[in-house]
């Protein structure tokens, strides 16, 4: 990793009419990382990298990509980026081959052997000659990864590139983002999932409602994880809850007809040992939310009224930015 930007957001703020999509936030993204930009839907993730492309103008802040601005460069600041918003589309009648070899002419022309090498990339040369509406979504995801290494990027963005895949093809694309970014490729991803982005990225910015909620490493916010959470079953929730109460490590709420368990795995297991002294039957106890999952919905769920928590506190007011 080098210490020059790929991407630098500072103050970007995007309106539409009177609702705020973007608000104040501030992006570092440095070569050679892999960066989430991470929240629930309608937090502001693609209008943000709607902004990178050019598809949409900022209303205020600056937005540089490898120190080029659109204002100032136009075009050329996509010089060495490519990626996709939202799901790539493509002929459907049209073999994978034939979509990539169509992309490359329209994009300027790359040598032949260029398509074969990203159809390698992304474990699609066994079915490039077949139509792509025989693909399945998460093939067609990996096509568009294809496409956009078509040009030999510096900066590959892209766009909840997991979603919608199944348990397969998330793995598939974690696997092909992590080889992606081993060969030197700077990566910029948004996401909704918590899971995806702590298994490949570097650093993270979480969004809420258009501001930041936490920016910094994965690391940092793992620190600053609440317990991990698992779901109780037992044959007296009541009785169960009761005797929860006055242990410090421990907590116990209410969760969808079970009890939400959080404290120390030693705190867990002496309170299971507990209630079986108690008599009081323990039907099933699994794991729950991951400790980063439940921090991910602390900031991002709490009402704007809300304290912010440790980790958005922990955030310095300059790399914050969003409302004041």
């Amino acid at each position: 990793m080098t210490n020059s930007l790929a991407v630098r957001a500072e103050g970007l703020t995007k309106h539409y009419g009177t609702l705020t999509a973007v608000d104040g936030i501030s992006v570092e993204v440095a070569e050679g990382e892999v960066y989430g930009i991470l929240g629930p839907n309608g937090a502001g993730k693609t209008t943000f990298l709607r902004m990178l492309f050019g598809l949409v103008r900022p209303d205020a802040g600056v937005l540089e990509v490898f120190g080029r601005s659109w204002a100032r460069d136009g075009t050329a600041t996509l010089d060495g980026v490519s990626g996709f918003i939202e799901s790539p589309r493509f002929y459907p009648y049209l073999s994978g081959r034939r979509n990539l070899q169509l992309l490359a002419g329209l994009d300027g022309g790359v040598p032949a052997a260029r398509v074969a090498e990203v159809l390698d990339v992304v474990d699609l040369a066994g079915r490039a000659g077949e139509a792509v509406a025989g693909y399945s979504f998460g093939m067609r995801q990996r096509l568009g990864v294809a496409a956009s290494l078509l040009r030999a990027p510096r900066l590959l963005v892209l766009d909840e590139p997991a979603n919608g895949l199944d348990p397969a093809g998330i793995r598939d694309m974690r696997a092909l983002v992590g080889r992606l970014a081993a060969s030197g490729l700077t990566v910029l991803l948004s996401s909704h999932d918590m899971d995806e982005v702590e298994q490949i990225c570097d650093n993270v910015t979480i969004m809420k409602q258009g501001s930041v909620a936490y920016h910094g490493t994965i690391a940092a916010l793992r620190r600053q994880a609440p317990p991990p959470a698992h779901l109780l079953s037992t044959s007296d929730d009541r009785a169960a809850a009761a005797l929860a109460a006055g242990r410090p490590q421990l907590a116990v709420t209410a969760s969808e007809g079970r009890l939400a368990v959080r404290g120390t795995q030693a705190a867990v297991d002496f309170y299971v040992s507990t209630l079986v002294r108690a008599g009081v039957a323990v039907r099933s106890l699994t794991p729950g939310e991951t400790p980063l999952e439940a921090l991910f919905f602390l900031l991002t769920e709490s009402g704007p009224e809300d304290p912010p928590g440790p980790a958005a506190a922990a955030v310095p007011a300059a790399a914050q930015g969003g409302r004041r």
